[in-house]
């Protein structure tokens, strides 16, 4: 009986090393050819070129941050580029795809097509997920609607068939939720992990899964880029690296492909959620999963939370139970936080509409047309919604008609937050390095503001201004605080003392100003000084934190959201820590704090959760 055991195993053991055996081809591996970027497009044009010159590839991969801003240029562009090739190719966004994507990821998806794939060849199984984030600064994130997406390719794929995934990032916590991924691929014949993000060619562990991270296509110091040839060769996985008009250099790294039986008593690191055990007096009413990525703050309305996702679903939950009652679909992903009018939601999206919705029953009041999408939120003040778009715009619509009031023509580059309304004026950042102000009643330019530095990625376009008396404050990402002079747009001061980005609140009575800093510390400002004035600091030991969750204060407790999952509830006065509740592992959005000390927080991975710290 043992003979006849060990035989059957090998036999088995034989036909899958023969399966592979049979499966020998080629293929290239590109990554990081951040297009916009100095050298980028020359350098990649290059890569195309030497594939072309090689009879031996079936097919390239590419592995993310194909562009350097997301621009739907840069997009364009890479797409140009790559429709060079004479063979198929396979393309992942990364993080500078998504991060800054003046679309919200739909002109990547309307180029190439898709931003996830999944074909066979030879054999195995190829599966390539998108990663974020998404028009945020956040961690690096695998979308939700990503891993609803796996979940059905894999009760698809025969648990023996060989699989290699594909990512911008490791699959490790450099993704703050890097498990999801390793624990589903290893129920299944998971052989190879290719990911970019690193810049360099690294032979990695993701949890036993092997992992190949592959050089970026740029020259840097260099005289020319690099790329990657993956040869599947008797049963193992050879990696070259490979130059433009260069022989096939020497491996410099193999990986042994076998049936993998994943150790199940190893202990990997998972995400803690005990500190909510240690404050009793907070609680959680109600939680839903959307199924995909919420980046925006939910409203309430008629009794019904309503927020917007990704993939662009609107959708409405009873206040008291957390149960769908209805959903809106648009035909783009929504980063804009919904504005109430009446009993009514205002709304952008990635379709390039500004949408009006009877909160009610979730019919279309009005919808109006741009010529790109719209990330930014809006505001409503007097029946007058307030709106930044992608087309270069920022318009005043009739919260009624959907009529346009007025339009500033003048912005080069996205807006994707909130505007601050203060006295006659409506302040608000772009993604072209401007702090803008206009006249609330024509539209018209009263002053623009930036830091004087030519780096875009500096801009002041994630934070919501605040106000006090004649000034206007923000932080961004240059990790400065400024103040600017309301009247003139003048600089006031701008101090650098602490680590701030992009997360400002300022407090219900005016006197304070309060600001995260990227590692551990809450920070208080007096804007009554004549120039930077640190009133105090506490710490908060939430590690490092660059998501931007802007403090709110109300009746005497502030309030904020931080990169992993956390939700924060202090005494300003006190400079006490109230209570903190995990809700999750990716970053929480801006909290929307309710009357009766409910709150209602967001998180990128779309849970949307009520919390009473009453």
């Amino acid at each position: 009986m043992i003979k006849r055991f060990q035989y059957i195993l090998f036999l088995g053991l034989f036909l899958f090393q023969l399966n592979l055996q049979a499966q020998d081809f080629n293929f290239a591996h590109v990554s990081d050819t951040h297009i916009g970027s100095s050298t980028s497009e020359e350098d990649l044009k290059m890569v195309v070129r030497d594939i072309n010159s090689l009879d031996s590839l079936d097919f390239v991969i590419v592995t993310g941050d194909i562009t350097e801003m997301g621009t739907d240029e840069e997009i364009s562009k890479a797409h140009q580029v790559l429709e060079g090739l004479d063979i198929p190719y396979y393309v992942v966004p990364g993080n500078h795809d998504t991060g800054w994507s003046e679309s919200g990821g739909v002109s990547f998806i309307n180029e190439f097509g898709y931003d996830k794939f999944s074909f066979e060849h030879e054999g195995i199984k190829f599966i390539g997920c998108a990663s974020g984030p998404y028009v945020r600064m956040s961690d690096g994130h695998i979308p939700r609607d990503a891993i609803v997406w796996l979940d059905k390719i894999l009760k698809d794929t025969p648990k023996d068939q060989p699989i290699i995934f594909v990512n911008h990032y490791p699959l490790d916590n450099s993704l703050d939720n890097w498990f999801e991924i390793t624990e589903r691929l290893k129920d299944y014949n998971i052989q190879l992990a290719l990911c970019g993000h690193g810049h360099r060619n690294k032979l990695m562990d993701f949890e036993g899964i092997p992992g190949i991270m592959g050089r970026s296509s740029l020259r840097a110091e260099e005289e020319t880029g690099a790329y990657n040839i993956i040869e599947i060769d008797q049963n193992k996985a050879k990696i070259h690296a490979k130059r433009p008009d260069k022989d096939i250099t020497h491996i410099w790294t193999r990986v042994e492909l076998y049936n993998r039986d994943f150790d199940t008593d190893v202990t990997y690191e998972r995400p803690t959620y005990k500190m909510k055990d240690s404050f009793p007096q907070v609680k959680k009413t109600w939680e839903y999963h959307s199924n995909a990525n919420v980046i925006s703050t939910p409203t309430l309305n008629n009794g019904k939370v309503i927020f917007g996702n990704s993939v662009g679903k609107v959708e409405a939950l009873d206040e008291n139970s957390g149960k769908k009652v209805w959903s809106f679909d648009t035909e783009g992903g929504i980063f804009s936080s919904p504005a109430n009018y009446q009993n009514s939601v205002v709304f952008g999206s990635g379709d390039g509409n500004i949408y009006s919705l009877n909160t009610e029953n979730g019919e279309l009041n009005w919808n109006f047309r741009t010529e790109a999408s719209v990330l930014g939120s809006p505001i409503v003040k007097d029946g007058i919604v307030y709106i930044g778009g992608s087309d270069g715009n920022f318009r005043a619509i009739n919260a009624e008609s959907g009529e346009q009031l007025w339009n500033f023509s003048g912005l080069e580059g996205p807006v994707v937050s909130k505007p601050l309304i203060y006295k006659e004026k409506v302040i608000f950042g772009a993604w072209d390095k401007n702090l803008y102000a206009l006249d609330l009643k024509t539209g018209e330019l009263d002053w623009k503001w930036n830091n004087g530095s030519a780096n875009r990625m500096f801009s002041p376009a994630m934070v919501i201004p605040v106000a006090v008396k004649n000034s206007v404050y923000i932080v961004a990402p240059d990790r400065y605080i400024t103040s600017i002079d309301f009247n003139t747009g003048e600089t006031q001061w701008r101090s650098n003392e602490v680590t701030v980005r992009e997360s400002l609140g300022v407090s219900e009575d005016g006197k304070t100003l309060f600001a995260k800093t990227m590692n551990d510390t809450l920070v208080a400002f007096d804007p009554a000084a004549d120039k930077s004035s640190l009133a105090w600091k506490m710490d908060m030991d939430y590690g490092y934190d660059h998501v931007p969750s802007m403090p709110i204060e109300r009746n005497g407790r502030l309030y904020f959201g931080g990169r992993n999952g956390v939700v924060f509830s202090v005494d300003p006065d006190k400079q006490e820590l109230v209570w903190k509740f995990k809700i999750d592992n990716s970053m929480v959005n801006t909290v929307n704090i309710i009357k009766d000390g409910r709150l209602l927080a967001a998180t990128m991975d779309g849970k949307i959760v009520m919390l009473d710290g009453r």
